[in-house]
C-alpha cells in the first residue's frame, strides 16, 4: 500500500469499470475520481502549480487564482493547501455548492458571479474578473487553465500513458472535452503509438467548442462558452455532442448498479455507449476517461425537485426510450 505525505501524492490509476452488464457494450471506464480532490483535474493543477514554482512565478507571497465550475477549484485547494499558498477560486452560479463548500473547508476563498456576459457567458464573466484583479495586484498568480500547456502535458506523462498500459490493444479512446486538456494530451500521446487509436470527443449539446451553436447548459464540468485555446482538432477524429437529459440518465442509470458517477463522467459513458451502438463494436477494445464522482452532484442530478423543475417530470421515466439527440462532426484534418 501506498504511504504519502501530501495529499496530491496518490492518485489510483489502475481502476476500470466492464460497462458490459449495463450498457450491454464492451466499454471500459477508466475511474480517475479516487484522489483527495475527488477527481481527474488533480492531475493539471498538481503539473500547473509545480510549472509555475519551476519558472520562479509561485513565491510565499503569491496568492494562486483561477476560475473554474468545481472540480479544478476543489483540486487547488487541496495543493493550496498542502503548500501553504492562498487560493481564490472564481465561479459562477451554476457551480455544485458542495464544491464551494469544499474549496472553503480546505481554506480558499471563492468568488460567485451571477452575471454571464452577453457574449460569452459565464466563463467570459469570469476570465474578466481575473484579468481586472491580476492588473490591480501583481500578488495574483493565474495558472489559466484554459491556455496553460501543463494542463494537456499532464495527461500526456499520466492519463494515457496509464491506458496504454492496462489496453495495450486499445482500438477507441472517449474523452470529453472542457479545457480539452485531457483530450489534448490522450490525443497527442496515442498519435505517435505504436497502432492506431480513434480519438473520440464528448461534448455536452450548447457547447461551442466545436463550433457548435451556443445553448444553456445547467451541468457544469464539460463544456465551453468559447472556443478552448489548447484545443487543436487534428487530433481529433470525431466529435459527439450529448444532451443534458441523456447525462441525467447515463448517471442514474449507472447509481441503479451501485456506481455513483458525475456529470462529465455520465457525458462520457452517454456518448460512447451511443457511438459503439452506432458502429460494429464487437471486436474492438474502448476506453472511456471517468473525469469525477458523483458526491457532489447529489443536489443537482440526483436530486428529483432539481432535475423535475429545469428537465421536466418525465427526464427519469424509466418506460421512455433513451433516445439520444446527438450531433456529430469529423474534424477536417483525419489521419
Amino acid at each position: 500500500m501506498p504511504v504519502i505525505s501530501t495529499p496530491y501524492g496518490f492518485n489510483e490509476e489502475n481502476l476500470y469499470v466492464d460497462l458490459r452488464s449495463i450498457f450491454g457494450h464492451s466499454l471500459f471506464l477508466k475511474c480517475e475520481g479516487f484522489n483527495f480532490a475527488g477527481s481527474i483535474k488533480l492531475k493539471a493543477a498538481t503539473a500547473m502549480v509545480e510549472a509555475a514554482e519551476r519558472d520562479g512565478i509561485l513565491t510565499p507571497e503569491s496568492i494562486l487564482v483561477e476560475s473554474s465550475s468545481g472540480n479544478l477549484g476543489v483540486a487547488l485547494s487541496v495543493i493550496a493547501a498542502s503548500k501553504g499558498y492562498r487560493f481564490l477560486c472564481v465561479t459562477d452560479s451554476r457551480g455544485n455548492l458542495s464544491n464551494r463548500m469544499m474549496m472553503e473547508a480546505l481554506g480558499s476563498k471563492v468568488h460567485v458571479l451571477a452575471e454571464p456576459r452577453a457574449d460569452s457567458g459565464f466563463l467570459g464573466a469570469r476570465l474578466d474578473y481575473l484579468r481586472a484583479l491580476c492588473a490591480s495586484d501583481d500578488r495574483y498568480v493565474w495558472l489559466s487553465q484554459y491556455t496553460n500547456p501543463s494542463n494537456w502535458k499532464a495527461h500526456c506523462r499520466t492519463t494515457a500513458p496509464e491506458v496504454a498500459r492496462q489496453f495495450p490493444q486499445l482500438d477507441v479512446l472517449f474523452v470529453g472535452a472542457g479545457t480539452t486538456g485531457t483530450l489534448m494530451g490522450c490525443a497527442r500521446y496515442f498519435r505517435e503509438w505504436h497502432r492506431p487509436v480513434r480519438i473520440i470527443a464528448v461534448d455536452s449539446v450548447g457547447s461551442v467548442s466545436f463550433g457548435g451553436s451556443p445553448g444553456p447548459r445547467m451541468i457544469p464540468g464539460l463544456g465551453m462558452s468559447m472556443r478552448p485555446p489548447l484545443l487543436d482538432e487534428s487530433y481529433v477524429d470525431e466529435v459527439i455532442l450529448v444532451e443534458e437529459t441523456d447525462t441525467i440518465r447515463a448517471c442514474h442509470r449507472l447509481a441503479r448498479r451501485g456506481f455513483l458517477f458525475g456529470g462529465s463522467t455520465g457525458t462520457v459513458i452517454s456518448g460512447a455507449t451511443d457511438w459503439l451502438a452506432r458502429h460494429d463494436a464487437s471486436e474492438l477494445t474502448a476506453v472511456a476517461v471517468g473525469p469525477d464522482l458523483g458526491e457532489r452532484y447529489l443536489d443537482t442530478i440526483y436530486q428529483t425537485n432539481w432535475l423535475q423543475d429545469l428537465y421536466g417530470e418525465d427526464v427519469l421515466d424509466s418506460d421512455k426510450e433513451a433516445t439520444h439527440s446527438w450531433a456529430t462532426a469529423t474534424p477536417p484534418t483525419t489521419r
